[in-house]
């Protein structure tokens, strides 16, 4: 191993140092435990990778690494530097007997114990997003973006930046959080759809990442008041074409999480079976009118024309191991812009992609209404002020074509790959109704 500055053993995460038996190496980070049994201090060091134990000898390391790790507490800043040995007791199955030890910056006592509630938890979330389950999950969304964004990329997308506050609604309006820009009535985005059909008619395959806010006052396991969004908009495009890239781009994601996040999806406890029959982008898809009659086969109370929403959905899921579409549904269910059915005008050219295991809706997609007159007439149908889409009816003024595009619920999507009971712990900082933190 080279030496790194002052003649030590070059810096290296810990996931890297486990492999490194035999050699000299050097780790920093956080203490995640420690014991001290008499003649030797045992420190566990945390960083972005994963841990590894440091051994530090009383009998042969120095007198001033000796006191830097008596001194250590839970969560203080330290480095350390030695041999490292195998030892199958240890995390990883290594160790480093430390020739050195260093404590940077010695942490008070530190607040979470372990056993806590999940509202004190959230009380400290600044604090709690260190644990390694957490560290874990965020580790997962970064190689399930990556991938998704290496699809787009190699697909021929181009990414677009459309920004988050607006002067309309993409969804119902009583959803929306409004905004006072230098007093003028503004709201936060519900959705970019509406930036990226306007791109479209210069760039054809376009694509976003960014916040949406819903001011829904439902307060589920999968329900966040702003959320991570993946928005795709493509020209020329029927609703077919859009669930093919909707499907490919969620197998992308798996099978890049299959690939570079096993050690995650193991520390998580999360079974890589359904992952793996998720890897093939063949999704089977049914019906509104099939998802009713399968509903009602499981004794579910439904009528034709009723929305499906998360409990629904769960009893759905249980008929498929993959995630599955839904299509075709009721005209009134859906928002102005999807366009119906030319041989079916009651229902729209609409989907949901749907995951398996009890999770539900993580995209929602649509041909869009692609003429001038009809989109007009829904939005007078919806009792909206088409003053207000004036610039979004210029589209079908100008050269319109067909078009579709969905929307892809980034956090949802990374709570069923993990296999999250809470959408909370799918992103560092969540957002809830009354409650703001940190």
């Amino acid at each position: 191993m080279s030496s790194g500055a002052g003649g030590l053993p070059a810096l290296v995460k810990t996931r890297r140092a486990l492999g490194l038996v035999g050699e000299e190496a050097r780790v920093r980070g956080w203490v995640y435990r420690k014991r001290d049994l008499g003649g030797k201090i045992f420190v566990v060091v945390r960083d972005s990778e994963g841990v590894m134990q440091v051994v530090v000898d009383r009998a042969t390391a120095p007198p001033e690494a000796v006191r830097a790790a008596e001194a250590a507490t839970i969560e203080s800043a330290v480095e350390a530097w030695g041999r490292v040995e195998a030892d199958p007791r240890a995390p990883g199955g290594a160790e480093l007997r430390a020739e050195g030890f260093v404590l940077h910056s010695r942490a008070e006592d530190f607040p979470i114990k372990g056993g806590e509630g999940v509202d004190y938890l959230l009380d400290v979330r600044h604090l709690w997003i260190r644990s390694r389950r957490l560290t874990a999950v965020w580790r997962l969304r970064h190689v399930a973006l990556h991938a998704m964004r290496r699809y787009l990329d190699e697909n021929g997308w181009w990414e677009v930046s459309p920004p988050i506050l607006t002067q309309s609604a993409v969804e119902g309006g009583a959803t929306l959080f409004e905004v006072n820009f230098f007093g003028r009535k503004a709201y936060l985005s519900q959705s970019a759809q509406f930036y990226l059909e306007a791109l479209i008619y210069s760039l054809e395959r376009v694509w976003s990442l960014t916040t949406s806010f819903r001011a829904e006052r439902s307060r589920t396991r999968r329900h966040l008041y702003e959320y991570w969004h993946l928005e795709t908009e493509e020209a020329w495009a029927r609703m077919r074409d859009s669930m093919r890239v909707a499907a490919e781009l969620v197998a992308a994601a798996v099978r890049g999480v299959l690939e570079g996040a096993s050690e995650e999806l193991s520390l998580l406890g999360r079974s890589t079976e359904p992952l793996e029959r998720a890897a093939r982008p063949d999704y089977p898809s049914i019906t509104y009118d099939e998802a009713v009659e399968l509903l009602r086969r499981k004794g579910v109370s439904v009528e034709w024309g009723d929305d499906l929403g998360a409990d629904e959905e769960r009893v759905l899921t249980g008929y498929f191991d993959t995630p599955f579409f839904v299509t075709h549904f009721p005209k009134h269910l859906k928002s102005f812009y999807m366009k119906p059915d030319p041989g079916r005008p009651e229902v729209v050219l609409g989907f949901d992609l749907l995951a398996p295991e009890g999770y539900g809706e993580v995209i929602g997609g649509s041909e869009r209404e692609d003429r001038y007159e009809a989109l007009l007439a829904r939005i007078r149908e919806e009792g909206l002020n088409p003053d207000e889409y004036r610039w979004y009816l210029d589209l079908r003024r100008y050269g319109s074509v067909p078009h579709s595009g969905f929307g892809l619920g980034v956090d949802r999507l990374v709570m069923w790959i993990a296999g999250l009971d809470h959408i909370r712990d799918s992103l560092p900082f969540p957002r809830f109704r009354d409650r703001i933190y940190p």
